[in-house]
C-alpha cells in the first residue's frame, strides 16, 4: 500500500482493532490518543515497525498540522465515547467535547488537503444517528429524513456528518462517513471515568452489553439481570469485520464522498444474546432472568441495512456471534480476574 494514515484515538476500541488491520495490509499508520478514557494502554502492534505512536490530544491543531503533513489519509476516530450509561452521565460533555474534537480534526484536516498531500479524511460516525428512525432495515440516507436523534450522543455524531459534508461543499474536502453498528471484540476495559452501575448484586463500570452479561454470568449472578424487557434487537458486529468495512471505505475509490452502514445482517434481541452467553459459560443449568429498568436512550430497535456496502466495498460481517463470544468470554474471565473489570 505504501501510503500513510493517522488514527485519532487510536487506543480505542475500534481503533485499535482498525490499526492492526492496515498494518496487516501495508499501511503505515500514525496513531494518536491522550489516553483520557482507559490511561495508558499496551497495544500487540507498538513495536511494529511502520506503526508510530503519538500521546497528544486529537484538540491540539498544531499537533495534528505537524502530523498530516506527512499523512495520505486521515481516519476520524477520536471521540468521547461509553456504553448507555454515558448517555446520561455525561450529557453535555459528550456534546461539548465531541464538537471541540471534530471541529479541530476537520480543521487540520481543511489545512492539509489544502497543501495537497492529504487525500481523504474518513469519519467514524455512528448507529446512534439512527435512534429516532422508524425505517427498518435503515438504509443510508434515513438519517436526513427521520427524526433527529433524542440523545446528545447521537445528536452530536450526525452533527459530524454533517461536518463532514459542510467541509466538502465549502473546501472540496473528500470524506467517508462510516457507521460501526454494535461492535463486540476483546480489548476494552473499565474507563477511567466509569462509574459503577449496581445490576442485581453485581457492580458494573462499563454498560456495554455484551461484557456486562459475561461477567455477571461468570460471577455467578442467577438470575441474570437484563436491562429492559430483552425484546431490544441489535446487530452485534466482530471489531475485526468492522475494521476491514473501514479500510476497505479508506481504500475504496467508489466510497469517496459516500457514506457507509457496517454491520452483520444478523438481528438478535437481548434475551437471545443473554442465553446464548448464560448456556457457553452454564452448560445445562437452567437459565432464569429478571428485568432492571431500562435507561431512557436504550434504543428499542437498530437494523441496518448493509446493501450499499456489500455492492460497493464487499463488505460482509462474516463472523457469528457465536464465535465471537467464544473469543470474548474468556478474554473478560482474565479481564476479572486481574481486576480490569
Amino acid at each position: 500500500m505504501n501510503q500513510t494514515i493517522l488514527i485519532t484515538g487510536s487506543a480505542g476500541f475500534i481503533g485499535g482493532y482498525v490499526a492492526q488491520e492496515l498494518l496487516d495490509h501495508g499501511w503505515r499508520v500514525i496513531g494518536i490518543d491522550n489516553y483520557s478514557k482507559y490511561g495508558p494502554v499496551v497495544k500487540s502492534y507498538d513495536d511494529h515497525p511502520h506503526y508510530t505512536f503519538v500521546q497528544g490530544d486529537a484538540k491540539d491543531g498544531a499537533l495534528l498540522d505537524e502530523l498530516l503533513a506527512e499523512c495520505d489519509h486521515l481516519l476520524a476516530g477520536a471521540a468521547m465515547i461509553g456504553g448507555i450509561s454515558y448517555f446520561h452521565e455525561f450529557a453535555y460533555d459528550l456534546l461539548a467535547e465531541n464538537e471541540r474534537i471534530t471541529a479541530s480534526t476537520f480543521d487540520a484536516a481543511i489545512r492539509a488537503f489544502r497543501k495537497g498531500r492529504l487525500k481523504k479524511i474518513t469519519m467514524m460516525s455512528s448507529s446512534m444517528v439512527f435512534e429516532s428512525t422508524e425505517v427498518y432495515p435503515t438504509p443510508e440516507g434515513a438519517e436526513l429524513t427521520s427524526p433527529p436523534p433524542k440523545s446528545t450522543y447521537g445528536f452530536q455524531k450526525l452533527a459530524t456528518e454533517y461536518f463532514a459534508r459542510g467541509a466538502r461543499q465549502q473546501y472540496e474536502l473528500p470524506y467517508t462517513i462510516v457507521r460501526p453498528f454494535n461492535c463486540v471484540g476483546i480489548g476494552e476495559q473499565r474507563a477511567l471515568t466509569d462509574k459503577e452501575v449496581v445490576s442485581g448484586n453485581i457492580r458494573l463500570a462499563m454498560s456495554h452489553v455484551v461484557p456486562d452479561l459475561v461477567q455477571k454470568v461468570i460471577k455467578g449472578q442467577d438470575p441474570l439481570h437484563i436491562l429492559g424487557d430483552g425484546r431490544q434487537v441489535r446487530h452485534y458486529t466482530y471489531g475485526g469485520d468492522l475494521a476491514r468495512g473501514i479500510r476497505l471505505a479508506i481504500e475504496h475509490p467508489e466510497a469517496l464522498n459516500e457514506d457507509f452502514n457496517l454491520s452483520t445482517e444478523t438481528s438478535t434481541t437481548v434475551l437471545e444474546l443473554a442465553q446464548m452467553i448464560w448456556e457457553k459459560i452454564n452448560p445445562g443449568k437452567p437459565f432464569r432472568h429478571v428485568s432492571d429498568p431500562a435507561y431512557e436512550y436504550d434504543v428499542r430497535k437498530r437494523v441496518p441495512d448493509c446493501a450499499k456496502a456489500r455492492n460497493v466495498l464487499g463488505f460482509v460481517a462474516e463472523t457469528p456471534l457465536s464465535g465471537i463470544l467464544d473469543e470474548v468470554i474468556p478474554w473478560v474471565r482474565e479481564q476479572i480476574e486481574t481486576g480490569n473489570l
